[in-house]
């Protein structure tokens, strides 16, 4: 199994993050983006998307981090980290959508921006990330996940942009329930930091 990944990537990350925490054996395999090799035939190849992660399973290939997880979890039979049980599952596809929309399009923009130099206007990012980390902090606020009594992939479908969400100038000192969740991630068996770089508060802390 191998897992086509970029360090300062957040999806490359969550992905990385989940087959680390469920402890499979894989070997990861860096793509150097700067040199535009995401947008060479061998690997538009394995994602005509030209994007990381990719996860390549005895010649069965998987893109997107989502993607990745769920069908991971899935051939491990790891319930616990996505369970059977149809509310459940309903639960973590809710979030799961959330991942894809609301986080990639708030605190993921908005770090673009500062990390890669995206095109996104700034304020409107920024404004979209407090909206859906308050709506996260107040889910959080009586429970420890999001989903179960555990974490699931609902949870870690959600840190990487979050724990670097002030990369895009996007401050999350005030939401205490977020913080205590992002320890917890953290001080999972198998947690894998997602790097931090000199970029939006990250720059001046």
């Amino acid at each position: 199994m191998k897992l086509y990944d970029f360090p300062l990537s957040g999806h490359a990350h969550r992905a990385h993050l989940f087959l680390s925490l469920i402890d499979v054996d894989f070997e990861l395999v860096a793509v150097d983006l700067a040199s535009g090799e995401h947008k060479k035939p061998p690997f538009l190849a394995l994602n005509p998307f030209g994007q990381v992660p990719v996860l390549e399973d005895d010649g069965f290939i998987v893109p997107d981090s989502i993607a990745i997880m769920v069908y991971v979890a899935k051939k491990y039979g790891k319930t616990d980290w996505l369970p059977e049980d149809p509310q459940q599952a309903a639960q973590i596809q809710r979030w799961l959508s959330v991942a894809a929309g609301q986080i990639a399009y708030g605190p993921c923009a908005a770090r673009l921006v500062t990390v890669f130099g995206a095109d996104f206007n700034a304020n409107e990012v920024i404004a979209r990330a407090h909206s859906i980390l308050t709506l996260i902090d107040a889910e959080l606020a009586n429970r420890d996940w999001l989903v179960t009594n555990r974490a699931t992939i609902a949870d870690i479908a959600l840190y990487s942009y979050i724990v670097q969400a002030p990369e895009g100038n996007v401050d999350i000192s005030f939401y205490h329930d977020v913080a205590k969740w992002l320890r917890q991630i953290e001080a999972l068996p198998g947690f894998v930091p997602f790097p931090t770089s000199k970029a939006g508060l990250r720059a001046i802390s």
